[in-house]
């Protein structure tokens, strides 16, 4: 029931559209109980020899005129009621996004894309379905059902009781059934998020499948997935397929029973003929409702498989967040110290940073160098917390960044990360994310500091080509410069960068670096490059190996030290002749 929390607002917030839609939804069965009355008086004026072309006409525009109204509100209700399960679905998918939007980092560490997608897609369209189509069923299976049974006692309560002897089979199968229904349509989602996943991954790498020509296993990956997916699916199929034709058995008992009993009581003038048919047409009212109930209880089922699926992401908390008494930046936000720092990304693993202690000064250049996986990458994050530390504290104005603002932090930081990464749209959209406030003039001033705006320049569309999902039509070193572009364009006063060179050439990547230099003492400049020549210039430079800090200084500090720094860049100044030659 903690579950149903997550729809109830919309209820509240609908209440007159969904009572509105009621109303109508009831107008309509209650018609419909009219016409088997009308059929009634027909067909005994009929057999009493009583009937004429008049009264017949009478009774027909009666049921003409009950079946505009049915239309009139049937139209309405399906407005309404139809209608509301829309405004719960787009409302529903809206809170979920926004809600996974303000998760951590460390949650998108351990959850597959295909899983959220499959939670934002398919589960949100089962609810739906359970709202809208499910309310109204279940609300003819209520009303027009024991309105229906009523009509029937009327008529004969003999008859009636006869007639209703199967109905407790369906009531106890259902419930029977819906347990069984609620835990395989849990399994069956489950496996549709892993397919979805698997899909999704296969497209997203569909490069590299091609070029080490794996399409063959690939598809049998996603082939296993999909036959788990088929599999589950015929499993709840047994059930279903059980369920729905055994209360279709259980009601052509009824009409069994109600033909045999019915036809010797209109034998015996016991009930009239009219009676007789009109108890038949009752009788057909109230198997729609049990048949309804079957398809109900598999919509609820899904959709309530569904709701505590999307209610396990809403229960799910950031792990990273703003404290009650989380206040502003005040100090001077371009000052940014650790103290003792470690970090490890699980609770009890191993530390992937140690014993880090670093000043970094408003206004200064600090870089960051060292072997592949020493925990560079993974420093930088900790500054806008997109992941927070194990120990120690970072400070950032003077004051510790977990009493401070998320939003405040990150709007301080323009931050580039090691992976570029680009949506798909134009390289206008890439840069300034949707914003139209960047006029054309700033806009190619800051693909100058990129290196970016001869490239731009040389294509058809300029700065208005589509880029493809991912960036695809760009190379490596282009969706860099975008990226560069983008941390650029707003107007921070620190800002991070995270291997800013590494896909460009050595004439690109020095001009980047010259106008990154022009910003020493406008903003407080942390660059993390695998290319020493592109930290050089630095006011000072640390080193990392295996997550703590090796050595630090300026360049011509650490060249006298004669350690990992020098040797390195030893070595690519050599390469970088060779290069030349």
């Amino acid at each position: 029931m903690k579950s149903i929390e997550l729809i109830k607002p919309y209820f509240i917030k609908n209440r007159f559209m969904i009572a509105t839609g009621m109303l109508c939804l009831i107008a309509v069965d209650f018609l419909q109980l009219i016409i088997p009355r009308i059929m009634k008086l027909a067909i005994d004026d009929l057999t009493l020899f009583q009937a004429d072309t008049k009264k017949l006409a009478i009774y027909a525009l009666y049921i003409i005129g009950i079946a505009i109204l049915m239309t009139v509100f049937r139209y309405l209700w399906r407005k309404f009621l139809i209608g509301t399960s829309r405004v719960v679905e787009e409302g529903l998918r809206n809170r979920l996004f926004d809600h996974i939007q303000s998760l951590s980092s460390p949650y998108f560490d351990k959850t597959k894309t295909g899983d959220i997608m499959a939670h934002a897609t398919n589960d949100i369209m089962h609810i739906r379905m359970a709202i809208g189509m499910g309310m109204v069923a279940l609300t003819d299976a209520i009303i027009l059902g024991f309105s229906a049974i009523g009509f029937m006692l009327y008529i004969n309560r003999t008859l009636t009781m006869f007639a209703l002897i199967p109905m407790p089979f369906i009531v106890f199968g259902a419930r029977f059934f819906s347990r069984k229904m609620h835990r395989l349509y849990g399994a069956v989602q489950e496996s549709f998020s892993e397919l979805t996943e698997s899909v999704r991954e296969q497209f997203a790498g569909i490069q590299v499948i091609k070029a080490y020509t794996r399409e063959k296993e690939e598809s049998l990956l996603v082939e296993a997935k999909s036959k788990d997916y088929i599999k589950k699916n015929i499993k709840l199929v047994k059930i279903t397929g059980f369920f729905f034709p055994m209360m279709l058995f259980f009601s052509n008992i009824s009409l069994v029973i109600v033909l045999y009993l019915g036809g010797r009581q209109t034998i015996y003038s016991t009930i009239t003929p009219g009676d007789f048919v009109a108890f038949i047409n009752y009788l057909a009212l109230i198997t729609w409702p049990m048949m309804a109930m079957g398809w109900v209880t598999n919509l609820v089922q899904r959709g309530k498989a569904s709701l505590d699926r999307i209610n396990r992401i809403m229960d799910t908390t950031p792990e990273i967040f703003d404290k009650s008494d989380a206040k502003a930046i005040n100090g001077d936000a371009g000052e940014i110290v650790f103290e003792n720092v470690s970090f490890s990304y699980k609770e009890g693993a191993k530390l992937v940073l140690s014993d880090i202690n670093i000043r970094i000064e408003k206004g200064k250049i600090t870089g960051i160098a060292g072997p592949p996986g020493s925990g560079k990458t993974t420093l930088l994050s900790l500054i806008p917390r997109l992941y927070d530390v194990s120990g120690g504290q970072i400070l950032i104005g003077g004051e510790d960044i977990r009493t401070i603002r998320i939003f405040d932090i990150r709007d301080t930081i323009s931050f580039m990360p090691q992976e570029p990464f680009l949506f798909d749209g134009t390289i206008r959209d890439n840069i300034t994310l949707g914003s139209k406030s960047i006029n054309e003039s700033n806009l190619e001033i800051l693909m100058e500091k990129a290196s970016l705006l001869e490239t731009v320049k040389s294509f058809p569309a300029g700065v208005d080509t589509l880029v493809g999902e991912k960036g695809v039509i760009l190379s490596g070193g282009q969706k860099q410069r975008i990226a560069l572009a983008r941390a650029l364009l707003a107007d921070s006063p620190v800002l991070i960068l995270d291997d800013p060179v590494s896909q460009v050439d050595v004439e690109t990547g020095s001009a980047i670096i010259n106008n990154i230099k022009s910003m020493e003492g406008k903003k407080t400049i942390i660059i993390v490059s695998h290319r020493l020549s592109a930290l050089c210039f630095a006011d000072q430079i640390l080193v990392m190996d295996e997550g703590k800090i090796i050595e630090s200084g300026d360049h011509d500090l650490l060249m006298k030290l004669g350690k990992y720094y020098a040797k390195t860049f030893r070595m690519q100044e050599i390469e970088e002749e060779m290069n030349a030659l």
